[in-house]
């Protein structure tokens, strides 16, 4: 496959650029203001504002997939829902999947399903509220468009780590492991989003976890 990754430095991003890499698959790793420094041979850096639904639809134009891990700066948190709206624009002039990784505040309470993950406080306390109100409305935003696409919650607690190569998918609830924490590495995480490109579910909304 041809895919683009767009926040190619970020923590997901750059771990996608690596995962895909191991496979094989041809890439452009997209990035805004910082140059990634060390990505895999034959894998071109191209500079884009993911704001900019020309610019990106025109890197786009070929890709078979296209996966967005962008997260917006401490303080700029609303803007979120218009910066994914500008890529499913981008994604649709392009006539390509795009594959968001997300946040898990949209998730359900595996033991209150009609409550949310942003509404527990043992997983989002106040201090993060505001990434956590940004990635549900991102899925909003989402949901509002008519672009082919798939949204990716990660479990509570992403972080660098080991390449496992395991995980669990779930649907729409959180997955908690049997130590009773919801995780999972950003290596793996990077896993499951390359086995969502390569055969997808169908679902729109999934999780992942230990």
């Amino acid at each position: 496959m041809k895919i683009a990754v767009v926040g190619a430095t970020g923590m997901v991003g750059s771990r996608v650029v690596a995962e895909a890499a191991r496979r094989g698959h041809d890439q452009i790793a997209v990035f805004r203001s910082r140059r990634p420094t060390a990505l895999p041979p034959g894998v071109p850096a191209v500079e884009g504002d993911a704001n900019d639904p020309d610019r990106m639809s025109g890197l786009f134009h070929g890709a078979d997939a296209i996966v967005a891990a962008t997260r917006p700066a401490d303080g700029n948190e609303h803007t979120a829902a218009t910066t994914t709206t500008a890529l499913l624009d981008a994604a649709a002039t392009a006539g390509t999947r795009i594959l968001f990784v997300g946040g898990a505040a949209p998730l359900r309470l595996p033991r209150h399903p009609d409550r949310l993950v942003i509404d527990s406080p043992e997983y989002v306390p106040e201090a993060i509220r505001a990434i956590a109100a940004a990635s549900a409305a991102q899925l909003e935003a989402c949901r509002a468009h008519p672009a082919d696409w798939v949204y990716l919650s990660p479990p509570a607690l992403l972080e660098p780590g080991s390449r496992t190569g395991k995980y669990r998918r779930g649907a729409t609830t959180l997955l908690v492991g049997a130590d009773g924490t919801s995780r999972i590495s950003a290596e793996d995480l990077a896993v499951a989003v390359l086995d969502e490109l390569e055969n997808p579910v169908g679902s729109e909304h999934f999780t992942v976890g230990y």
